[in-house]
């Protein structure tokens, strides 16, 4: 996503740094190019030299330096920016940036520059919310300059707050978003993720082997192409991404009922969760306890949960409504079977027991179909690359409908 992209950094003085480093390497994976642009109290903290072998770039310190290749270097770094990138971001910079001063290199590249501009910003937790700073901030907001959201926690002074750095992880998946088409603006997209679970008794439940990683992955392309997001998860061990409207369910009544919420209003309802069919037909108030007699069994009898695709497929009216269908045999069979009888646009399926694919992987291994029998098998990849083929099909309904 960020091959062949510019990225000026600039480092400004503070502990954070040393992440600074580690996000230069990450970007550097990308396929990034990155020039390093660091005040002179952030070369107080980290050595020039570390960025330039993480970079492989000449690292710019100096104001006024020697001209080089008749280059004046301020505003060949301005143009040369895809995105100016300042991480950590201090306060005394911001509000430099902020008040129109340019009185070193980095101050003066962002003047020159007609590039985005986004800060990670990092300082103590006071400083985070004196007024002064979010005045600046608010008026940098208003300028169309970005902020990624500080994080949380215990900073290297001791005060406990907002102000800590973004972890690079996190500034590089910002980036990435930052670069991508935002063909989804103005549309409201529910995503349902994650198993069901159903309760025997206040102790016990049955569940299936669904992590929700394909509809997170999901949730987090359609942000990054600029939709409105709503996440219906059941129970997950993951963290959803941010900026999504989130509403934890554990029953799949009770995604049923979530889904009706906001069904009329939206454009796309993604159905990738793995909802239980069936429930047992009594939940027990109280533990069941096993007898210690030979042979003694537990007889349990199940009735039909709600089916939420079918159901919410014939009410459809102009949505576009995906499905998922998790198979072990005659994949291709059982998954034109959903997608007609459920009334979705396409359907992903996929065979659960091939290596790689289905429950609890990184990865998958699908086939999308078509309600007009177009039939699109995918290799193993990654579930973020997944998302975004899914994505792009759905635009492509779009297009040919004119609603986009």
């Amino acid at each position: 996503m960020l091959k062949g992209k510019n990225i000026v950094l600039g480092v400004t003085g503070g502990i954070a740094v040393y992440k600074a480093a580690d996000l230069v390497s990450k970007l550097v994976k990308q396929h990034a190019n990155v020039e390093v642009i660091m005040t002179e109290a952030a070369t107080k903290f980290v050595s020039p030299l570390t960025f330039q072998t993480m970079s492989v770039n000449k690292v710019h310190t100096e104001m006024f330096g020697l001209v080089s290749h008749f280059d004046v270097e301020h505003i060949s770094l301005a143009q040369k920016a895809d995105v100016i990138l300042i991480a950590p971001a201090t306060a005394n910079t911001i509000g430099k940036i902020a008040c129109g001063i340019a009185d070193n290199l980095l101050t003066t590249v962002v003047m020159a520059s007609h590039a985005k501009i986004i800060y990670a910003p990092a300082m103590n937790t006071n400083m985070y919310n004196n007024p002064i700073f979010q005045e600046n901030m608010n008026k940098l907001k208003q300028l169309g300059h970005e902020f990624i959201k500080t994080g949380v926690g215990r900073l290297a002074c001791g005060d406990y707050g907002a102000g800590k750095m973004a972890e690079p992880s996190e500034i590089v998946d910002y980036l990435i978003s930052s670069f991508v088409r935002k063909d989804f603006l103005g549309k409201k997209v529910v995503i349902t993720a994650g198993p069901t679970i159903e309760p025997i008794d206040p102790v016990r439940y049955i569940t299936n082997h669904s992590s929700g990683k394909m509809g997170y992955s999901l949730a987090k392309e359609a942000l990054d192409r600029g939709a409105e997001v709503i996440l219906i998860t059941g129970p997950t061990s993951l963290t959803p991404p941010e900026g999504a409207e989130v509403v934890k369910v554990n029953t799949t009544q009770e995604m049923f009922d979530a889904v009706g919420v906001y069904f009329d209003d939206c454009d796309i309802l993604i159905k990738s969760a793995a909802p239980l069919d069936y429930k047992p037909d009594k939940v027990s108030p109280i533990k069941i306890k096993k007898n210690d007699e030979e042979g003694d069994n537990l007889d349990l009898k199940f009735v039909r949960n709600p089916d939420i695709a079918a159901h919410y497929g014939k009410l459809k009216k102009d949505q576009i409504i995906v499905g998922f269908a998790a198979e072990t045999n005659n994949v291709e069979e059982f998954a034109t079977g959903k997608l007609k009888k459920k009334n979705f646009d396409f359907i992903v399926a996929n065979d659960v027991t091939e290596p790689g694919a289905g429950f609890k992987n990184d990865t998958n291994i699908a086939t999308i179909i078509d309600n007009h029998g177009n039939l699109d098998k995918h290799p193993l990849m990654g579930k973020k690359h997944l998302a975004k083929i899914i994505f792009d099909k759905i635009y492509d309904i779009m297009d040919t409908r004119g609603a986009r």
